[in-house]
């Protein structure tokens, strides 16, 4: 069963996140520069005043949140926002866009184009204070997911049509060398976000597609559920259990939007998420 979770129309709803300690879910607008939210007392909203797309949580009141400018701690009560590095100073052409925590306490940030020029983007490990690049010449990053145990990451060029996987050492670095994990070129679908379930199977969001799609930890399709808004964005588990499917679309380059898309939907996966790794700092 789908269900509308907040009605407000995303231009670009991405990021969705479910902090484990407020239990409380976040997600962005990224061309609407929102950060969104609810609580018991309706919808809230904190205006970013420059792109920002993606959330790990630091404490209880604290988040680390990815912009165009750099990466920000950001006070949930005050809205206030600290600078703790920059991303991308050499290029003001870009804006962050996907992006998560790591079990080892990292944040994982891609970045692009904001035309979507090719190639123009890359994929970075916030870790020790510092950024670090991790994956370039990417053009659409999104799909930066990892497995429970923290040992190995996932990652998409919406573009290329491909989620990549990638084995990681102990401290969460990458250890080898990308390799493909689903390929989506015949089928003509476009990856977008992605989360692990706790059976270790990896949930897609597909633009384009109406859809989240979950593939099998050896990249075989197990099961899709569809949502009524066309460009499915990014997905994430929340709830008390973890059991639900918190889902963000967008209205972005739909020439005939209708009432549902770009609105944020609640469904049910049939299993159960991991709680989303606190970010060190």
């Amino acid at each position: 069963m789908t269900e509308v979770f907040d009605d407000r129309p995303c231009e670009l709803g991405e990021g969705a996140f479910w902090h484990p300690e407020r239990r409380q879910f976040f997600w962005f607008d990224i061309l609407g520069r929102k950060l969104l939210s609810r609580t018991t007392e309706g919808p809230v909203s904190w205006d970013m005043g420059e792109h920002a797309s993606a959330a790990g949580w630091i404490d209880r009141d604290g988040l680390i949140v990815a912009s165009e400018t750099g990466l920000y701690r950001f006070d949930i009560p005050t809205g206030e926002r600290t600078r703790l590095a920059a991303l991308e100073e050499d290029r003001p052409q870009n804006r962050s866009n996907d992006g998560r925590a790591d079990p080892m306490g990292g944040f994982w940030i891609g970045t692009m184009g904001k035309e979507a020029e090719p190639e123009a983007g890359a994929i970075y490990r916030f870790h020790g204070g510092k950024v670090h690049r991790l994956f370039d010449g990417i053009s659409i990053p999104n799909a930066i997911c990892f497995t429970p145990d923290g040992r190995r990451a996932y990652y998409a060029d919406t573009a290329r049509r491909k989620i990549w996987t990638v084995a990681l050492d102990a401290a969460g670095w990458p250890s080898g060398s990308p390799q493909i994990f689903v390929d989506l070129r015949e089928e003509g679908l476009n990856p977008d976000g992605a989360v692990i379930d706790a059976q270790g199977a990896l949930w897609n969001a597909q633009w384009g597609a109406g859809r989240v799609a979950r593939y099998l930890p050896d990249g075989r399709l197990d099961r899709t559920i569809d949502i009524p808004a066309r460009n499915a964005s990014c997905p994430c588990f929340g709830g008390t259990a973890f059991n639900r499917l918190y889902v963000t679309s967008a209205r972005e380059g739909l020439t005939d939007p209708k009432p549902d898309d770009g609105r944020t939907f609640i469904l049910d996966p049939g299993v159960k998420g991991c709680t989303e790794p606190r970010v060190t700092l």
